[in-house]
């Protein structure tokens, strides 16, 4: 019963994360479907361009709530003390498996977003410290470079590193340098754009 108890937690957290935001927002304010325009992301980002900007910031603060709820309430709800699993682990696989939901959504035939603001939410319940400087990190990037995409690859790469020199615990080194490899690979195509030059700026639209 306690490790059924575990499972059905990140489950749940899974079908949080799968929630498809960007996809419901987009059909119930333009009727699109989200998929076929612009970069064709389930995102933020790809719903900014091509909605409008109030409803991508929605898609923004809902993503990364479902980050926070999972980590906050799932796995307070569901743990049980078995094994070798104590609540620090079974938080890390909470906010791993939400994240998980959203790349690969159960609603959408598997095809989510990137991840990013999901990541987001987990990372402000884990280690808001390290989430604080991975978002700076963001913010210079994207300055300076003016990519969306590049700016989330490279924050993306920063936290583990962050993580690593501010002495985290190897648990949350270890799951945040996850979060960075399916976030890279979600970004696979932005990254054959970008060495073509052919990824849009943030102030380019979707078209």
């Amino acid at each position: 019963m306690t490790v059924l108890f575990l499972l059905s937690g990140l489950f749940l957290s899974y079908l949080v994360g799968s929630i498809p935001t960007s996809y419901i927002f987009a059909k119930l304010s333009r009727g699109i479907d989200i998929r076929n325009y612009g970069s064709g992301n389930v995102g933020a980002t790809n719903v900014y361009r091509t909605v409008g900007k109030l409803p991508g910031l929605l898609v923004l603060i809902l993503d990364i709530l479902k980050g926070v709820v999972a980590v906050l309430f799932i796995t307070k709800t569901f743990y049980r003390p078995v094994g070798n699993i104590d609540f620090e682990v079974y938080k890390l696989a909470i906010g791993l498996a939400v994240v998980i939901g959203h790349d690969w959504t159960i609603f959408l035939k598997f095809k989510g977003g990137k991840g990013v603001a999901t990541s987001a939410g987990v990372l402000f319940m884990l280690c808001p410290n390290i989430l604080a400087l991975g978002a700076i990190t963001w913010v210079i990037t994207v300055l300076i470079s003016k990519y969306v995409s590049l700016s989330s690859l490279v924050a993306s790469a920063s936290i583990p590193i962050f993580a690593a020199i501010l002495g985290e615990p190897l648990g949350l080194i270890l799951a945040t340098a996850l979060l960075c490899l399916m976030t890279t690979y979600k970004h696979k195509e932005n990254i054959r754009r970008l060495m073509m030059k052919q990824e849009k700026k943030v102030t380019q639209k979707a078209t």
